[in-house]
């Protein structure tokens, strides 16, 4: 047997006789079921929720009498986000960013009823899901097990006599680290079969699945032989663990609290209120629907006429009122996406300058992984808010053309006690309306989003996996 299995044995049987170690890793394994079972009822709860109010909204809309179509179009529609299959094992900004949008015409509408808002203040800290177990609760673990590996050799002063009796430096370390390894290993495992049973679902595919399974062992993998190089480079194990605590500190919950609030600050996010005072004073230069005496729809109007061979309104084979209705929103929709993409591209100036921060902190580089890797990114998130903008625009649009195709202009313009009924038309073309259904991203979208972050733990594991080498043979030539 070599000498680094036998170190490895050794080290895993100092660990088992620690009690408090063992109960340690015992509760952690508990607790990983718990977040395991929680998070799969949690996902499905949300899941069944809204597709039931989704379902809900679907038939109150196509449950509208007779009536004008423009009424209609301010009646407006509710929609709601579906969840991603992985969405169990990570949420992401899905409980942040809110899961439903009403949709209307001349307004793009944010989404609303986010989790946090509706839940305890320990939502807001921290769901308890697998991957934030993952990620901040094992490298805790690893640190109390591992901290004293090298540094108790040291300490003792029984590194010399290992390294007289023939045992080389490079041994020693590999035994440890490998004994840290395996119990990283058995105290993420729970976990992974947590997550393969999530991924079980339809829609789950396996290139982000893969990926998310890589992203975390190479997570894992680093911590370990952190905690092995700190433990190797001091003398003492007092202070290989103050050191450990002080990394795990900064880098699992300082620095991932601290980058997103400096990235808001060097690139800021207009909130909605500014956003639609800009829209409105950008609608007068553009063009109001309501003003006869608009220049943009004074000429709209003469192109119509032209267009037509009329001199009147009155005479057009279509409604005019109808023709303005789709002309203004046409018009009104080009400056919600002008102001959505602007919008959009200070979120990824944000989310670029967080990512950055994961030179800092593998953490940070982790949860880029597995959000993207699980749909739950603002990646997805503006998938779905873009998804929804084409969905409102054409449902808005098909209302429209109804009121041009179905409803007269002399009805439309009438007073009298009748004309009410007369501009109503029948309510199965409400039923006919097609329903809101979100596409989602491909696999390959997914893993391509995920590898930038996947990048930056390699690196990580890599420098120190260089370090850890020439700590080794410092080691060996003491």
């Amino acid at each position: 047997m070599s000498a680094m299995t036998l170190i490895a044995r050794d080290e895993l049987r100092l660990m088992r006789r620690n009690h408090v170690a063992v109960t340690a890793v015992l509760l952690l394994l508990l607790l990983t079921v718990v977040a395991v079972a929680t998070a799969w009822t949690h996902q499905q709860g949300i899941a069944e929720t809204r597709a039931r109010h989704q379902r809900a909204a679907n038939a109150a809309f196509e449950a509208q009498p007779d009536r004008h179509p423009h009424r209609v179009v301010h009646y407006g529609h509710f929609i709601f986000r579906p969840l991603s299959p992985l969405a169990a094992f990570d949420p992401g900004v899905d409980p942040f960013t809110g899961n439903t949008m009403f949709l209307e015409g001349h307004r793009q509408n944010t989404s609303n009823f986010g989790d946090v808002l509706q839940s305890s203040l320990l939502v807001r800290f921290g769901q308890l899901t697998p991957a934030f177990v993952l990620q901040a609760a094992v490298p805790l673990l690893l640190i109390f097990l591992g901290y004293g590996a090298v540094a108790r050799e040291t300490e003792r002063g029984t590194l010399r006599p290992l390294l007289l009796q023939g045992a080389a430096a490079w041994s020693i370390v590999l035994g440890k680290l490998a004994a840290l390894g395996l119990v990283a290993g058995v105290v993420g495992v729970p976990a992974m079969i947590g997550f393969a049973l999530i991924a079980g679902q339809p829609g789950a595919s396996i290139g982000p699945i893969a990926l998310i399974i890589i992203a975390y062992g190479a997570y894992l993998a680093l911590w370990s032989v952190a905690i092995t190089l700190v433990s190797t480079l001091v003398r003492r194990r007092r202070d290989a663990l103050l050191a450990l605590l002080a990394i795990w500190a900064v880098t699992v919950v300082l620095l991932p609290r601290v980058a997103p609030d400096v990235a808001g600050q060097i690139y800021p996010l207009a909130n909605r209120l500014q956003t639609d005072v800009a829209i409105a004073r950008d609608l007068r230069w553009l063009g109001d629907s309501h003003n006869p005496d608009d220049p943009h729809f004074a000429r709209f109007k003469a192109d119509v006429l032209r267009r037509y061979g009329v001199t009147r309104v009155e005479d057009l084979p279509v409604n005019y009122k109808g023709l303005l209705a789709i002309e203004g929103e046409a018009i009104t929709s080009r400056l919600f996406d002008r102001y959505a993409r602007e919008s959009y591209a200070a979120h990824a100036a944000q989310n670029r300058m967080v990512l950055g921060f994961g030179l800092l902190s593998p953490t940070i580089a982790l949860r880029q992984v597995s959000m993207a890797s699980a749909g739950t990114d603002f990646g997805g998130h503006q998938r779905f808010l873009e998804q929804a903008e084409r969905y409102r625009y054409d449902l808005v649009q098909r209302l429209n053309q109804l009121q041009a195709d179905q409803v007269s202009y002399a009805d439309d313009t009438a007073v009298d006690a009748g004309a009410d009924r007369r501009k109503r038309i029948g309510a199965d073309h409400w039923q006919r309306m097609p329903v809101f259904t979100f596409t989602p991203p491909t696999p390959a979208t997914l893993v391509a989003a995920g590898l930038q972050g996947l990048a930056i733990i390699a690196g990580w594991l890599v420098a120190a996996t260089l370090m850890l080498t020439a700590a080794t043979r410092r080691l060996g030539a003491k």
